[in-house]
């Protein structure tokens, strides 16, 4: 009645010691470590790059505990702050002999100090928010207007573009203030012109103005469209944060909206402010610009002079090039960059466009066959055109291929950086805050002391009222505590210090499940069962009232996880889980220990659970 199967008991032995091995990379804590990474879009990390900063660290006399190399980066551990301090200073005047342009990023890191072994079967420690490892948290400002500016700039090009389509003559377009202004000569043509707007371009908005001769449109977005312009400049400025942030191995970051014009980032275990800053000002923006090729300009060019209209950029061989101020489009436009070959099997680069940029693609190559065009990328506020090939034909559908004397490295940066992403809007860093380790510490050792003390005063409260049940309970409750931080660390889940609650929280709800089946165990004795009899209904009936007040609760901690952000969020993964961890280790658990200790007895008499009330002898 009360014996597992082999079987059972060995799912139970295999949870132990999973538990065992996956909790066990969180006792061996965090080593100082330093990060090298790419500085520039155009440079990546190579498998030789592990060797020269062995090599750097070799010839300064300073040691390690060792090199971990992964596709975007490479940690060295140190025993010490000390040497990791020095260690850095090493290796940044090794990697980049130019300080003021330097080519890698050497931060300061957190690494687990966790062996090899745990390493390699992917036992890793669980994730630490800001509050419990420190780190540093910015708060930015997104340039709304700047934003609009550049749409308003695009619209009058776009204006310009279908006017010319439709064969609409107009006497001039230009951008007055926040709007856009077409000038016409007479009415009829204004009033073809206001209707080509509303059928082609929504979201602007038309009024007329002026007299005679003098007649205009102007045109403005309308109130929605300008806020939707903004919400995609925003959500733009969060997924290429997002992808630069990558670069700094930080795990877990934070980066999310805040009102209608801010972004915040978190970044755990970041201890170096300015390199953090560093990584958020190198976003890059892509342009497409027509190069600036007459005769005079090129003249203009060989005597050190810009001309009007143009501006002066350097190839990626250094060599100084001409392109027009206006932006034909932009990196919101490109949908993808993949390296590939022409037809002729000679390294290319395949772009793929939106439907704007595709329309607008075709405009200008049909218009601009044998002449140059030039993309640009802007990192630092410094500009470099990546190439600018010749216009050999129309280039229709959205899909365009540059190609020319590269080669397949060469073809491979080139979509790297046009992939790199871009800001649709300027932001500014408008607060900054480094939160300590000193300070995650502290508050690690308050969340591990309450959840300890709430343990051990739950076990001695259980042991004393239940005898042999509460201490069965306790062991029980400890399994539950222990599969809880293994999945937390497989899951490599983010803890914070709503977790450590949702930890406190979870013991108390688990042993509700053990009250509940101990209870019906002394029920079941007191209408009379034997001892076997009663243990086994007490396990049965208590089912079903357990998994019902689990299952409310895991409905209240999904909800909490689908629409929650934030430290709410890292309360109910804890939650969740914590509940289904619970479900195991209070009931199939616990009654394999029951059964181990008092399934092979065949006459058995009593079993100790504590005081019994039975209605007679309470009279």
């Amino acid at each position: 009645m009360n014996r597992y199967p082999v079987w059972k008991y060995a799912i139970l032995a295999f949870a132990v010691v999973f538990g065992l091995l996956y909790t066990l990379p969180n006792f061996y804590g965090e080593a100082p470590a330093i990060q090298v990474s790419s500085g520039k879009a155009t440079v990546r990390l190579e498998p030789a790059m592990a060797g020269r900063v062995e090599t750097a660290l070799r010839e300064a006399g300073i040691e390690h505990t060792g090199i971990f190399t992964d596709a975007n980066s490479i940690k060295v551990r140190f025993r010490d702050t000390d040497t990791q301090l020095r260690a850095k200073d090493v290796v940044s005047r090794a990697l980049n002999p130019d300080p003021a342009d330097p080519t890698w990023i050497v931060a300061l890191n957190l690494l687990s100090n966790s062996p090899n072994w745990l390493t390699r079967i992917g036992a890793l420690p669980m994730y630490l928010g800001l509050d419990l490892r420190g780190g540093v948290h910015f708060l930015l400002q997104v340039d709304m207007k700047e934003a609009l500016d550049k749409r308003i700039e695009a619209t009058v090009g776009d204006l310009r573009t279908l006017m010319r389509d439709k064969n609409i003559r107009h006497a001039g377009i230009a951008r007055v203030g926040d709007s856009v202004e077409v000038r016409f000569r007479d009415a009829d043509t204004r009033n073809r012109a206001r209707n080509l707007i509303a059928d082609n371009l929504t979201d602007l908005a038309t009024v007329d103005a002026g007299e005679g001769e003098a007649l205009r449109l102007v045109a403005s977005f309308k109130p929605e469209a300008a806020r939707r312009i903004q919400d995609n400049a925003l959500k733009q400025n969060i997924t290429t944060l997002s992808n630069r942030v990558n670069e700094l191995g930080v795990a877990e970051p934070v980066i999310q909206q805040q009102g209608a014009d801010r972004v915040v980032v978190q970044l755990p275990g970041v201890q170096d402010t300015a390199k953090a800053k560093d990584i958020l000002g190198r976003t890059a923006t892509l342009e497409v610009r027509m190069v600036c090729e007459s005769p005079e300009e090129l003249a203009a060019l060989n005597a050190g002079t810009v001309p009007f209209g143009c501006e002066r950029y350097s190839e990626r061989g250094g060599r100084p090039i001409l392109v027009r101020r206006q932006i034909i489009l932009t990196g919101e436009n490109l949908n993808d960059a993949q390296a590939g070959f022409d037809d002729t099997q000679q390294p290319a680069v395949h772009l793929n466009l939106d439907a704007k940029g595709a329309r607008i693609f075709r405009d200008v190559t049909r218009e601009n066959v044998g002449k140059r065009m030039a993309i640009l990328l802007f990192e630092k506020g410094k500009g470099e055109v990546v190439t600018a090939p010749v216009i050999r034909s129309e280039i229709g559908g959205g899909r365009v291929q540059i190609s020319g004397a590269m080669t397949t490295q060469e073809a491979n940066d080139t979509a790297l950086l046009l992939r790199a992403g871009s800001l649709a809007a300027p932001m500014e860093i408008i607060e900054e805050r480094t939160i300590g380790p000193s300070l995650g510490a502290e508050n690690i050792a308050k969340g591990f002391n309450s959840t300890m003390w709430g343990f051990l005063a739950v076990a001695a409260f259980m042991s004393i009222y239940y005898m042999l049940f509460g201490v069965i309970s306790s062991i029980a409750l400890s399994v539950n505590l222990l599969l809880l931080v293994a999945l937390l660390s497989l899951l490599q889940a983010t803890l914070t210090l709503p977790g450590i609650a949702a930890i406190a929280l979870t013991l108390g709800m688990a042993i509700d499940a053990n009250v509940l089946i101990n209870e019906r165990v002394r029920e079941e004795l007191r209408n009379g069962a034997t001892p076997q009899a009663a243990i086994a209904a007490g396990y049965d009936r208590a089912w079903a009232t357990i998994l019902d007040s689990n299952v409310t609760s895991l409905i209240a901690g999904l909800a909490l996880l689908v629409f929650g952000s934030g430290p709410v969020r890292g309360f109910a993964v804890v939650h969740c889980l914590g509940l289904l961890t619970s479900m195991f280790s209070a009931v199939f658990f616990s009654r394999g220990l029951v059964n181990l200790w008092y399934g092979g007895r065949k006459k058995l008499a009593k079993i100790s659970i504590g005081q019994i009330w039975k209605p007679d002898s309470a009279a």
